[in-house]
C-alpha cells in the first residue's frame, strides 16, 4: 500500500514514518516543504516529494499522488498565524482532497482536532479560527467528495512514550494521548476498512490500538 503523507515533517507523522518503516505492507511517500527535512526520511529509506501545500497547485499535488493508494493529511499551521491556519488547515486540506480525487486516489485519512461542530466553533478562545478551519475541512471531506474517508480526532497531544492503549468514540471528555499512539492509530486505520466513512475521537485508554480500531 502506497501512502502519501501530507505534513510528513510533523511530530505525529514522524512517528508514523517509524511505524511505516517497520510495516512491510506500507510504502510511505513523504511530502515535505523544505529540502533540509529530507534527511529524516532518507535515513529510513522513505521517498520524499518536495512540495508546498500553499504554493503548489492542485495539478502538481495530483501528479505527486499518482499510483498512490491512500493519503494521510496531517498538516497544520501550528500557530503560525490566522492566515496560515486558513491556507493550510482549511484550503490546503481541500486542495489535497481535490488532488486525491483528480489522481484517482480513493482512501483519505484526515487528522483533525479533538472536537468540531457549531458549539465548538462559537467558543471565543485562541483555537477558534483553527477549530472553524478544521470543522469545514472535515465537512468538505464528508459531504463534498467521493473519497473513502476517515477522520481521526486526537485529544491533547503529548510527547510521552506511547502505551499502545487507547479508547475511541465520539463525545468523550477531552484528555491526553501521546503522539506516538496517534501515529499507531493511523497505521491501524489504513489496515481496517471498517473505518471508512467514520470519524472518531482517540484518547489514552485501556484497549490495544488494533482491537479498538477494528471494533469501530
Amino acid at each position: 500500500m502506497k501512502v502519501f503523507v501530507i505534513g510528513a515533517n510533523g511530530k505525529v507523522a514522524h512517528h508514523f514514518a517509524d511505524f511505516a518503516k517497520e510495516d512491510n505492507s506500507i510504502e510511505e511517500i513523504a511530502m515535505i516543504r523544505k529540502a533540509e527535512q529530507a534527511g529524516f526520511f532518507e535515513e529510513r529509506g522513505i521517498q520524499t516529494v518536495l512540495l508546498d501545500l500553499v504554493k503548489n497547485s492542485i495539478d502538481e499535488l495530483a501528479e505527486a499522488m499518482k499510483d498512490v493508494d491512500a493519503v494521510i493529511f496531517s498538516a497544520g499551521a501550528g500557530g503560525s498565524g490566522l492566515d496560515k491556519t486558513i491556507l493550510i488547515d482549511l484550503d490546503g486540506a481541500v486542495k489535497a482532497m481535490t488532488a486525491a480525487e483528480q489522481a484517482g486516489v480513493k482512501r483519505f485519512v484526515m487528522v483533525s482536532t479533538f472536537r468540531t461542530g457549531r458549539e465548538e466553533m462559537a467558543k471565543e478562545n485562541d483555537l477558534q479560527i483553527y477549530t472553524i478551519a478544521k470543522n469545514y475541512a472535515d465537512e468538505w471531506l464528508k459531504n463534498r467528495t467521493q473519497l473513502d474517508w476517515t477522520i481521526v480526532h486526537p485529544g491533547m497531544l503529548v510527547d510521552t512514550a506511547g502505551t499502545d492503549q487507547i479508547k475511541v468514540g465520539m463525545g468523550q471528555d477531552i484528555n491526553e494521548i501521546p503522539r506516538q499512539d496517534v501515529a499507531r492509530t493511523l497505521i491501524s486505520v489504513l489496515h481496517n476498512d471498517n473505518t471508512i466513512n467514520k470519524e472518531f475521537e482517540v484518547l489514552t485508554g485501556d484497549t490495544a490500538v488494533e482491537e479498538a480500531v477494528s471494533k469501530l
